[in-house]
Formats: C-alpha cells, sequence, structure tokens
C-alpha cells in the first residue's frame, strides 16, 4: 500500500512538473508561428 502511494505522489509531482514547463513556454513565446503568416497568402 505504502509503494502505490509514494508512485501516486511521484506521478502527481511528474505530472505537475510537466504542466508548469509547459505552461512557462507558452508564456515565453515558445509555440508561436512567426514563419506561416508571411507565407499563407502564397498558399491561396
Amino acid at each position: 500500500m505504502g509503494v502505490i502511494i509514494f508512485l501516486l505522489i511521484i506521478s502527481i509531482l511528474l505530472a505537475g512538473g510537466f504542466l508548469f514547463a509547459y505552461l512557462y513556454n507558452v508564456k515565453k513565446g515558445q509555440f508561436d508561428d512567426d514563419y506561416s503568416p508571411a507565407h499563407r497568402m502564397l498558399n491561396d
């Protein structure tokens, strides 16, 4: 039973770390697309 609680805590901490990293990178503009808006008019 102790192992299950330990693994649950570790998995929650790991998921929180990934969520923090994702939100941090979204805030810093890591996922902004600066390249394709300039080329979008050529595809029409």
